[in-house]
């Protein structure tokens, strides 16, 4: 069992998960056909066929986000993730909020994905079903419940489910991505010319399409948060990040293609909530767009757990260092998951679902809540990419190697973030802003609190990249390693792209 110093009833399991598992999850966490029916019709409507383009060079940024949480986790594997990097690398004050804008977001994301889950399930049984908002939102809110029993239980009870679901979601979608391209019927023809920069004019910006992607790569780094119930993850550490960004760049660029070839933006223009459908029947009549919907309801499904386990997690970690209740640390003695921390976070999303659906701007309030997480994910990616940055500021230099995927492209990532961030904010609406600043100032008063009251997390240890080979016994079960073994280790973690 993995314990560390102040957490309550125990730590965290160890070994819940290995690395098959972690991609897994990396996957499901990026929720890529809930993407597909989410955000690629906006994408569609902002930039037209110059969104595969957008996805592209969004992606490039996003994985160097994902090379510098992998080298964060090799030198702190911590539940907290963002949250105890940038404290360490940059200043404790910016990883709290960093760790606060991620569990707002997380919180905020499952209200805004439990009525979708819903509405994709009654379309299974019965289409007409599917516009009936209590009713969706009552199934919506069963499989919420669900999920987070699912994750108070465990990780380790699910693997084998959350493999059977994330892989039938990729197995549908690659399906109609093989059916998409023998299709002769076309509301456009194909140009390689979409993949560069000549569709891009004044209606159609590349602003307009990069406020939307690169929100569409986000989840993946739920893996981050399960370190400390991973096996080796300091070895494998980041592996499972760079695989969901890769596989959802291709399933995303695929789809996008296939809907400006064979549907068009006019089609998308006028249905974009039931897109998908139209797409699938224009695939495979008949039985197309059911089984997208399937697809989107398993993504949804899966969705659900990784966004709960990220903001528990993280969660955790702050109660554990006491910048939030101690109570948050608290794990079940048997499951050894933290199960208050679990309770919270349904609490809250549960009263924000019950708030969206009776308000007479319910689906005003969702749409506002969406894009005010745009800007926390923006802001604790912006951070981890600098963080990274900084902490191995010293071993830039000693190789091309390190210079490249170390420095420059996280750098290159983070820099990403924070112009998404300044150019989203005029675009936003107060509503959204309130939301999103709003919560993020929020975090203020806990953080304050917390410093006054002396918590140890605001003397934080810099992180030093040349003490990496000293594992921590927490987790890996042997103690620190003999000399030799752990110099091999520490050239592996700067030579290992």
């Amino acid at each position: 069992m993995s314990k560390r110093p102040g957490s309550e009833g125990g730590g965290l399991r160890a070994g819940a998960l290995g690395t098959f598992d972690s991609v897994v999850m990396a996957v499901a966490g990026c929720g890529p056909a809930y993407t597909v029916a989410a955000t690629i019709p906006a994408l569609v409507l902002a930039v037209g066929v110059a969104s595969p383009a957008v996805l592209l060079y969004c992606a490039i940024p996003m994985i160097g986000i994902a090379l510098a949480f992998r080298h964060l986790g090799r030198l702190e594997v911590n539940a907290g993730a963002t949250y105890t990097w940038v404290a360490r690398a940059l200043h404790p004050f910016l990883g709290f909020l960093s760790g606060w804008a991620l569990v707002v977001a997380t919180t905020v994301f499952l209200v805004s994905a439990t009525l979708p889950a819903g509405t994709a399930t009654l379309a299974l049984v019965d289409p007409e079903l599917a516009g009936r908002t209590a009713l969706a939102t009552a199934v919506g809110v069963g499989w919420f419940l669900l999920m987070a029993t699912v994750v108070a239980l465990g990780a380790r009870i699910s693997p084998h489910a959350r493999t059977v679901i994330t892989g039938t979601q990729l197995g549908l979608l690659l399906l109609f991505a093989a059916l998409a391209l023998t299709k002769d019927r076309n509301a456009a023809d194909f140009s390689l010319s979409w993949f560069g920069f000549s569709h891009f004019d004044a209606s159609h910006t590349f602003v307009a399409g990069a406020l939307i992607a690169g929100v569409s790569y986000w989840g993946w780094d739920v893996t981050s948060n399960l370190s400390e119930e991973t096996r080796n993850s300091r070895r494998t550490f980041g592996l499972g990040g760079i695989v969901g960004v890769l596989v959802s760049l291709v399933v995303f660029v695929v789809f996008t293609i296939a809907t400006n070839v064979l549907i068009g933006a006019e089609a998308v223009r006028d249905n974009p909530a039931g897109f998908l459908s139209v797409l699938g029947e224009a695939i495979w009549p008949g039985w197309g767009g059911r089984l997208l919907v399937l697809a989107v309801t398993l993504s949804m499904i899966a969705t659900l757990e990784t966004t709960l386990l990220q903001a528990t997690r993280t969660l955790f970690a702050m109660g554990r260092d006491r910048t939030v209740p101690a109570v948050f640390s608290r794990t079940h003695r048997e499951w050894q998951t933290p199960w208050v921390a679990t309770a919270a976070v349904a609490l809250v999303a549960l009263l924000l679902i019950l708030v969206s659906a009776t308000a007479g701007s319910g689906a005003q309030f969702v749409r506002d809540a969406v894009s005010g997480i745009g800007l926390h994910i923006a802001f604790y990616y912006a951070l981890a990419g600098l963080s990274a940055v900084v902490a191995y500021r010293r071993v830039l230099l000693k190789s091309l190697g390190n210079l490249v995927f170390i420095g420059l492209w996280p750098l290159g990532g983070a820099l990403f973030m924070l112009w998404i961030f300044a150019r989203s904010v005029p675009e936003l609406s107060g509503s959204a802003l309130a939301i999103g600043l709003g919560a993020l100032a929020l975090g203020l008063v806990p953080m304050v609190l917390s410093w006054f009251r002396g918590s140890s997390y605001y003397r934080p240890r810099p992180l030093d990249p040349e003490q990496a080979e000293a594992a921590d016994e927490f987790y890996g079960g042997q103690g620190a390693e003999p000399a030799p073994a752990a110099a091999r280790r520490r050239d592996e973690i700067l030579t290992d792209f």
